[in-house]
């Protein structure tokens, strides 16, 4: 049988789906926010983005979920983008999740 990881029944024909765990972007802010805090900051407590994407996306996220994740991390106030987009800070109530 070929195909991902779940197969279902449409039309009498096989559709095969790709479980992704990491589209949902609280759960994809979650994990973005889980490697964010195992990442070494530097000065001023900055994390690189390219830091954090690499991880994301060894563990099964696209790029898309990595955007949607980030933008939701932000919403919520765990993580603060600085305007040139290169790197994050921890909010209070992101490093609070942590503590």
């Amino acid at each position: 049988m070929r195909g991902e990881d779940k197969e279902d029944r449409v039309g009498g024909m096989k559709k095969f789906v790709v479980d992704r765990p990491l589209a949902d972007p609280d759960a994809a802010a979650r994990k973005i926010v889980e490697i964010a805090n195992n990442v070494e900051a530097v000065q001023n407590g900055r994390i690189y983005i390219e830091r954090i994407n690499a991880p994301f996306l060894a563990v099964g996220g696209s790029g898309d979920d990595f955007r949607a994740g980030i933008e939701r991390a932000i919403a919520l106030g765990w993580l603060r983008r600085h305007e040139s987009g290169t790197y994050l800070r921890f909010t209070d109530a992101g490093a609070a999740l942590f503590a």
